[in-house]
């Protein structure tokens, strides 16, 4: 393929971590920007691909370590993983190896919480950050892997490559990029966010560091949102000792759900007549719901299977069906697909039943700062009354706002305004194609920038989970390796 072999004798790589700049070489270069478990996954497993010449593989990521990322760098002790440690791994093909690992080291020694009843492990969620970093370190000191700990301002086209800018000063010349970004952060309601953005405990963003410090042991707190954000921000908070009325608030009031008190077994089957209808998958997973309890299989199988047919499920919707599913039918799924781990469902059930957690379906409809107070006024989904609110703190847990992506930085955005981005049309990410290359408002895919994780869901459908960022993670190192005559070989594509 043109380009991706052109010499890479013009390369300039400043501050990758305390090296000096790249000799001149011929090598193949390959930037990917974001060092997450996603950016981290393709950099593993294309380090790893049987190449006759190893690419230079250069990771953008601020943190100290590779793999990390946003949702791993917590030190928060009530932030755990919320799917058990022996379904969680960088292999596609080994699922027990973060078990393995964990067990080899005896890494949940000091966190006799970490094991159920049942002997699954849901251990805080920095341990599988050091994990994936401890699987980075050998082909970081080997070079296989080269970490440029710096933030990056701009990405340009230039001469058949890609010129990256950073902010350290330094340019990197790539062959192939890929964009393994976080997720975008949640987005306030534009009016609530005018209205409080004075007030000191009005809480945006809780993916900054120290967000809730500011929020006192009795204070009455409104959470804006009901999802897994939600769920770490209620744990958080009782960890911390906070004893006051937290009010939990969505449109629909969907809490999120638990793992099933037993393993479940896959059921149902919703490949072999594919619908394109949004409305008659549904129908069809609520069948399955209900003949799945006839046999006492709880919905946790359905919903299981409907995730592992979901890639599938997906491709046979049309756009309009995706759009119309992402609309109407997402909040459902989310809770019932996206779980909390035991030990904070435990924490939600134990303040619910002590009356410190409501949890409604409503939206706010104004607020305004009296003094130190909140003044909410919220609309119940199901009443026309509205209910009047004193609170001393609100916290904004939304989820990603997938939809602002390419205004959240600005290389994303001047990528978009020169036409080689695009927002997805179902609105979850970035478009691309099925090969995870980027697609431009030409229409046209561009096989040198490639989409990696949660910002490709739009076409890969079901990429919000673990297990299913690390397979796209591998699948997106594959493509690169292909682009650049390497093997690499999966036994579970996805």
């Amino acid at each position: 393929m043109p380009g991706f072999y052109a010499r890479a004798s013009q390369v300039k790589i400043l501050a990758v971590m305390h090296m000096k700049p790249l000799p001149k070489s011929e090598r193949p270069v390959v930037a990917i920007i974001g060092g997450g478990v996603s950016g981290a996954g393709v950099a593993y497993h294309l380090a790893r691909a049987n190449c006759d010449e190893r690419p230079v593989i250069v990771v953008f990521e601020p943190r100290a370590e590779l793999g990390r990322g946003l949702a791993y760098d917590t030190h928060d002790p009530a932030h755990r993983i919320n799917v058990p440690a022996a379904k969680m791994s960088l292999q596609p093909d080994d699922q027990d190896e973060f078990q393995a690992w964990i067990e080899a080291r005896d890494a949940v020694a000091d966190d006799p919480g970490a094991q159920q009843p049942d002997g699954m492990l849901f251990p805080r969620r920095r341990l599988f950050g050091e994990y994936v970093a401890s699987l980075l370190r050998p082909l970081l000191e080997e070079g296989a892997v080269l970490h440029n700990r710096a933030v990056v301002t701009g990405v340009e086209r230039r001469g058949g490559r890609w010129s990256i800018e950073d902010d350290k000063g330094g340019v990197t010349e790539a062959d192939i990029v890929a964009i393994a970004t976080s997720h975008p952060p949640p987005a306030a309601p534009g009016r609530l966010a005018a209205s409080l953005a004075d007030h000191p405990r009005f809480v945006a963003d809780t993916t900054r560091p120290g967000a809730l410090d500011v929020i006192r042991s009795h204070d009455r707190v409104l959470v804006i949102g009901n999802g897994l954000t939600a769920a770490d921000v209620i744990a958080s908070l009782a960890e911390r000792g906070h004893d006051g009325p937290v009010t939990a608030i969505s449109r629909r009031g969907l809490r999120s759900r638990g793992h099933a008190p037993v393993p479940q077994p896959l059921f149902g089957d919703f490949l072999s007549d594919a619908t394109q209808s949004a409305l008659s998958l549904l129908a069809g997973i609520r069948a399955a719901i209900s003949a799945a309890k006839a046999q006492d299989i709880s919905w946790h199988g359905v919903i299981d299977q409907v995730r592992a047919q979901g890639y599938d499920l997906w491709q046979a919707l049309p756009v309009a069906e995706r759009r119309r599913l992402v609309r109407h039918l997402r909040p459902y799924w989310d809770v019932h697909r996206f779980r909390i781990a035991p030990q904070v469902e435990a924490v939600l059930d134990a303040a619910i039943a002590a009356g410190r957690l409501e949890i409604l379906a409503a939206s706010v409809a104004d607020a305004r700062i009296e003094g130190e107070l909140i003044l909410c006024t919220l609309q119940p989904r199901h009443r026309r009354q509205p209910l009047e609110r004193r609170y001393d703190a609100v916290v904004v847990t939304t989820g990603p706002a997938h939809g602002g992506i390419l205004e959240t930085q600005p290389w994303l955005a001047a990528l978009a305004a020169s036409g080689q981005l695009m927002l997805d049309p179902t609105g979850l990410g970035l478009a691309c194609t099925k090969r995870s290359e980027a697609i431009g408002t030409s229409g046209k895919p561009d096989p040198s920038l490639l989409i990696s994780g949660p910002l490709a869901r739009g076409t890969f459908g079901e990429l919000m989970g673990l297990p299913q960022v690390t397979e796209h993670a591998f699948f997106v190192a594959r493509e690169i390796a292909a682009k650049l005559g390497a093997k690499v070989t999966n036994t579970h594509p996805i």
